[in-house]
């Protein structure tokens, strides 16, 4: 996958997605994984991904750069992984204005963006919950009221 062929399936499934999981390992191959909430898919094709309280990704992504980002709808409860190399963008380089300015209108006031992981990604596959493979005549519909039912909320967010 090129750096900017993010597919319309990919970017919607970033958009759908509240957290993002971004899976790193250290120079030991031990891995991690931390979500993030302050994300977008940039024009370029990358992953952006601002790094507000992640001191641990930011020291295994500078010793592995191979990262994997999954993104979930909770209710539909499909998504997309992508796998690719993560680079640091920190406050003192050239494009790091560039890219931080996108995630602060998302983030609003509420968080400081210490750094900026921007992942190039090269392979995309579909996440999907074991129900839909469990039960592979479960149609989406069902698959987010079940959610509803489970997780107790309606349709609107809300709780009962």
């Amino acid at each position: 996958m090129s750096r900017s062929a993010l597919s319309d399936d990919s970017r919607a499934a970033l958009d759908r997605a509240v957290l993002v999981w971004l899976a790193t390992a250290d120079a030991e191959g031990r891995p991690n994984v931390s979500p993030k909430e302050v994300f977008l898919p940039a024009p370029s094709g990358e992953i952006l991904i601002a790094e507000i309280a992640s001191a641990g990704s930011l020291r295994n992504i500078r010793a592995n750069p191979e990262v994997c980002v999954s993104a979930l709808d909770v209710f539909r409860q499909k998504g997309m992984t992508f796998h690719g190399t993560a680079r640091i963008i920190a406050p003192e380089a050239p494009d790091f204005a560039e890219a931080a300015a996108p995630l602060a209108r998302k983030a609003g006031p509420a968080f400081a963006i210490r750094h900026v992981i921007a992942v190039s990604v090269t392979r995309a596959r579909p996440l999907l919950a074991p129900g839909y493979r469990v039960f592979p005549d479960k149609t989406e519909g069902q698959m987010i009221a079940e959610a509803h039912r489970l997780y107790g909320v309606r349709p609107g967010g809300e709780r009962p």
